[in-house]
């Protein structure tokens, strides 16, 4: 596929664990998802959505053998680099121009949650133990369905691209923006989640428009089905 598009791979990168992603040339990045990674499947439909605006640009892509060809945020470092205030700050200002209406081809992830719950619950992840109190908390209300969302939203995934900020790796879906917020919480991956940091972080997303009630519900829904530490399962219980 390189040969054919006329691009010179590099090295990949090395937090790319599941899909194939290796810099194209200096301003491509390559990136090919395995096909069994089915939330990945309208990550280019987003990025044709969000036209560069609070995401990599998208400049070509193969549907049939799972190819995208992206825009290479420079220099690249993620948001794990800044100070947590500043880092939630930015990937707020990030969420809010990626968080915009659509519709197909997007799935709702209203049709897959309680799948996920199910997966959980027959695996031996820790967190399982969130799964009753996830359940109940997620037929308390109604998921929104006309709001796209990144799906994998945290500190590795949003990159500085010289004075901007862009999302990468989107696993978009149909939901609610607060759906996103949880992901950020439990990260970056050398921190340890604790009550206070994730009560500041709850605060600002709060003070941008978003739901603080959700982003609490959220929060110990997708922990459960994500799996959690012991110390994520204290922090979640207790933000309720």
């Amino acid at each position: 596929m390189a040969l054919e598009w006329g691009v010179e791979l590099g090295r990949p990168f090395v937090l790319s664990r599941y899909s194939y992603v290796a810099p194209a040339g200096d301003d491509a990045v390559l990136k090919v998802t395995p096909p069994d990674d089915d939330e990945s499947d309208e990550e280019a439909d987003a990025l044709a959505l969000w036209e560069g605006d609070g995401a990599v640009r998208l400049l070509r892509r193969d549907r049939e053998r799972r190819v995208l060809l992206m825009e290479r945020a420079r220099p690249g470092t993620d948001i794990s680099e800044l100070a947590d205030d500043e880092a939630t700050a930015v990937a707020i200002e990030v969420g809010l121009r990626l968080w915009r209406p659509a519709r197909r081809p997007f799935r709702w992830i209203g049709d897959h949650v309680s799948c996920w719950l199910d997966k959980a619950e027959r695996s031996t992840e820790p967190g399982r133990e969130l799964i009753p109190l996830a359940r109940k908390l997620y037929g308390s209300f109604d998921v929104g369905r006309s709001t796209l969302v990144h799906g994998d939203f945290h500190h590795h995934n949003i990159l500085d691209a010289g004075g901007r900020y862009l999302a990468i790796d989107a696993k978009a879906m149909l939901g609610d923006p607060e759906f996103d917020v949880p992901s950020f919480l439990r990260n970056p991956l050398q921190s340890r989640m604790t009550l206070d940091v994730t009560e500041r972080r709850l605060a600002a997303f709060a003070a941008a428009g978003l739901s603080e009630e959700r982003m609490r519900m959220w929060s110990v829904i997708r922990g459960a089905y994500l799996g959690a530490d012991e110390d994520e399962v204290r922090v979640l219980r207790a933000l309720l």
